[in-house]
C-alpha cells in the first residue's frame, strides 16, 4: 500500500501483551512494520492511550518504553489540532450512538483531515465510519500465508 496507514494502539498492545487469540496476528503486523513492509503513522492520542492504559495498571516503565517505541516505529506522529477536535465532535454526534468511542473518533478525525483512509485495528466499530477502511490484523496475517 503506497499511502501510510494509521496504527491503532490495540495492535502494539496485543503484540506486547499476554497470550491472547489476537497476539500472533498483532506480532506479525508489528514485525511487518519494523521490516518496512507497512508504513504507519500514529497520532498524539495514540501516545496518550498507551500512557493512560499502562499508567492505570501502574506499569509506568512499560508505558514509557512502549510510547517511546511507537515514536521510533511510526513514520509520522500526527498532532490532534483544534480542527480535528471539532470534526471529532461532529463524528461523535453521528457515530457514538452506534458504539464508536470518543477516542476512536478522534483518530478518525485526524485520519480524515490528513487524507488517510486506512487503519490497522482489531476494533470492529471502525467499520461503521464511512471515511475509514479498517484492516483487520487477523485477516492480514491469514492472507499473508
Amino acid at each position: 500500500m503506497s499511502q501510510p496507514m494509521l496504527l491503532d494502539v490495540n495492535v502494539p498492545m496485543y503484540a506486547a501483551g499476554q497470550a491472547h487469540p489476537l497476539k500472533a496476528a498483532c506480532v506479525w503486523v508489528m514485525n511487518e512494520i519494523v521490516d518496512n513492509r507497512f508504513e504507519v503513522v500514529i497520532d498524539t492520542e495514540t501516545i496518550q492511550e498507551v500512557l493512560y492504559r499502562y499508567g492505570a495498571l501502574k506499569r509506568w516503565r512499560v508505558a514509557a518504553v512502549m510510547a517511546e517505541s511507537l515514536f521510533d516505529l511510526a513514520a509520522t506522529v500526527l498532532p490532534v489540532r483544534p480542527s480535528d477536535a471539532r470534526l471529532a465532535i461532529d463524528l461523535f454526534a453521528r457515530y457514538a450512538p452506534g458504539g464508536v468511542t470518543a477516542r476512536d473518533l478522534i483518530h478518525a478525525a485526524v485520519m480524515q483531515t490528513n487524507s488517510l483512509t486506512h487503519i490497522i485495528s482489531v476494533d470492529k466499530h471502525f467499520d461503521q465510519i464511512e471515511s475509514v477502511t479498517r484492516l483487520n490484523p487477523q485477516v492480514m496475517f491469514a492472507n499473508a500465508g
